[in-house]
This record gives structure tokens, C-alpha cells and sequence, in this order.
């Protein structure tokens, strides 16, 4: 009976966690910003594949970025991609780009770090809504 019990809570967690993990997928109207009073420095559609391992980053003006989803669970995400040509340093490549967001209902709110081929690092936050 105990054993049954276990086997049912481990099953119901692994479903309900999967589930919001899920909340991810799909297209977001995002923002980057830096700086003490959170200054707007891009704009951009994140757009996470149906299976939940890929996704796309695409800013305004340029061709979309790919992402490889390195953890989904929970209310996390957890995204890198690079490297790619710097959409706010023209001339410079961005080696690594990685985001850990929480999605909460339409609301993804998270951290980045960009790190540049030249060692330069670049921290901020991300925030970006469901797109309708």
C-alpha cells in the first residue's frame, strides 16, 4: 500500500512539473535591460519549439538566433546560445549567451549573461510576456 502510495506521488510530481515546465513553450514578446535603473537595450520574440529542447531568439532587423534549452522544470528555463554577431556591438561576437527565467502565468522574468569573444562580460535582466 505504502509502496502504491509513492509510486502515485512520484508519478502526480513528475506530471505536474512537466506540466508547468510546458507553461515555456511557445512565443514571448521580450526585453533586455542593464544598468542601475533597468534601461531597455533590446527588444526581441523568444519563441521555444513544441519539444521543449530548442528555440529561437529574433531581435528586430536581424535573422533569429538559435537557443539550445539546457533545463526545463518547474517554473525554470534555462537557455543558452552563441556564438553569434553582437546585435547591440556592431563588428563583435557574442561567444555564450545564457538566461535562467521563471514563467509564472503570461510573465517570464529572469537573469543573462552575455560573454563576448574579446572576455568582455555583459549582466542583466530579462522580461518578457506571453505572445498573444
Amino acid at each position: 500500500m505504502i509502496r502504491q502510495f509513492c509510486w502515485s506521488a512520484a508519478a502526480l510530481l513528475l506530471l505536474v512539473s512537466t506540466a508547468a515546465a510546458q507553461g515555456a513553450v511557445g512565443s514571448w514578446n521580450g526585453k533586455t535591460m542593464i544598468g542601475a535603473k533597468d534601461s531597455v537595450v533590446a527588444t526581441y520574440v523568444l519563441t521555444i519549439a513544441a519539444d521543449g529542447k530548442s528555440g529561437t531568439m529574433t531581435f528586430p532587423n536581424h535573422d533569429p538566433i538559435e537557443l539550445r534549452v539546457l533545463a526545463m522544470g518547474g517554473d525554470s528555463l534555462v537557455t543558452e546560445a552563441g556564438p553569434y554577431p553582437s546585435v547591440l556591438r556592431p563588428g563583435q561576437t557574442v561567444k555564450s549567451l545564457r538566461n535562467v527565467a521563471r514563467v509564472k502565468g503570461n510573465t517570464m522574468t529572469g537573469m543573462f549573461q552575455a560573454t563576448y569573444e574579446n572576455g568582455d562580460v555583459v549582466k542583466g535582466k530579462t522580461q518578457a510576456t506571453r505572445a498573444k
